[in-house]
């Protein structure tokens, strides 16, 4: 049995300090990604979102509706982007997810108050993802009695001694239980497929550099193109079918509506998987080795965990920080699954959304044409 030593071990050390000094992608990488993950995540996430936007149809212009409008924007929860003229509107915005809340003031407001027939304030929440709207909806119940101490005077000082004489009302659509797994479960196709399908493809090339199989590959007379369709669509078979099984269970355990098309919602998930595997087939056309290429994976998957909306409220996010999260695929699939499967949203609404991953696809492609060219030199 050899004897354990200081110097052996010491010589050993040195050799691997050696190497890493070398590997100088690697070095780059182990102290640039804490670094970005701490200054990125610190700064963007937030569990309790402020300046939500929201829309107004107001058929009231009386100064206690004004007040309550006032009263609801310093809370700091609300942000009045839209002017509705009609419900339905209101109604598209929520479905297209461009507001989170829909505020209805009825007409005659002001004068049933004073008549003390306990007018209602009707907000809508979108409540898909119910992390975002709890807080809000909170803060809009607290903020009534401030405002109505201050509005009412005089002989309207009376209203007060009984049961509020304004009634908030709130309707929670697309989730009225509140259920945080509604949120979740159409997230995780996106997730799951990101983590899976990245990581799988950023490993077919390096794994060929390291067996040593790459030099025949190079030898072989196909096009770039040919060699990605070649290495990505066993895993895009594989990622058809673990979306296939997450949307079985959604249903079966988890007890996930499915109201709009799945014949739509698989559509864009193909765009989705070839999105994702074309951005792990450049990565591994970038990474030298294994290592490099799952520390490059892991650069992309982080961010597309916490800036996609999945976890935290995406629009609760600061503006720079949802231009990230608008650069990363994950983000806008998820708001197709979720309105696909929770709103029932057609083609027309998740268009936005699809066309952002159709131009992503064809840029992430034709950036890996041009890494595997290079390669090739």
């Amino acid at each position: 049995m050899i004897r354990f030593s200081f110097q052996r071990a010491l010589a050993v050390l040195v050799k691997e300090f050696i190497q890493l000094k070398r590997d100088t992608v690697t070095l780059r990488m182990i102290i640039a990604i804490p670094l970005m993950q701490l200054l990125l995540f610190g700064y963007a996430l937030n569990t309790d979102p402020k300046h939500l936007p929201t829309a107004v149809l107001s058929q009231d212009n009386s100064s206690i509706a004004r007040a309550l409008l006032s009263g609801l924007v310093n809370t700091e929860y609300f942000s009045i982007d839209y002017n509705l003229e009609s419900d339905e509107q209101g109604h598209e915005l929520l479905r297209r997810g461009d507001v989170l809340f829909v505020i209805s003031i009825p007409n005659h407001f002001e004068r049933d108050l004073v008549r003390g027939e306990r007018p209602k304030l009707l907000i809508e929440a979108d409540a898909s993802d119910p992390v975002a709207v709890s807080g809000a909806v909170a803060a809009a119940n607290g903020m009534l009695s401030n405002v109505l101490e201050e509005e009412l005077e005089g002989p309207l000082l009376s209203l007060l001694n009984g049961p509020p004489p304004i009634e908030i009302r709130t309707h929670q659509l697309y989730n009225p239980e509140g259920f945080t797994r509604y949120n979740i479960v159409p997230g995780l196709i996106a997730i799951i497929l990101t983590m899976t399908g990245i990581m799988m493809t950023s490993l077919a090339m390096t794994r060929e550099r390291e067996r040593g199989t790459m030099e025949n590959l190079l030898a072989m007379p196909v096009s770039p193109l040919e060699v990605m369709v070649g290495k990505i669509t066993p895993y895009v078979l594989i990622g058809f079918f673990q979306a296939t099984l997450v949307i079985f269970f959604a249903k079966t355990l988890f007890g996930v509506p499915i109201i709009g098309n799945l014949g739509l919602l698989f559509s864009a998930l193909m765009i989705f998987i070839t999105c994702n595997m074309a951005l792990g087939f450049t990565i591994s056309t970038m990474a030298q080795n294994q290592t490099q290429a799952l520390q490059m994976s892991f650069m992309v998957m982080l961010p597309s965990i916490m800036l996609s909306g999945f976890l935290f409220p995406f629009l609760g996010m600061p503006r720079w920080a949802q231009t990230i999260g608008n650069m990363i695929p994950a983000t806008h699939f998820i708001r197709i699954s979720r309105g696909v499967l929770l709103k029932g949203s057609n083609f027309i609404e998740i268009w936005p959304s699809l066309w952002a991953l159709l131009l992503f696809m064809v840029v992430i492609t034709l950036i890996a044409m041009r890494c595997y060219r290079q390669t090739l030199d």
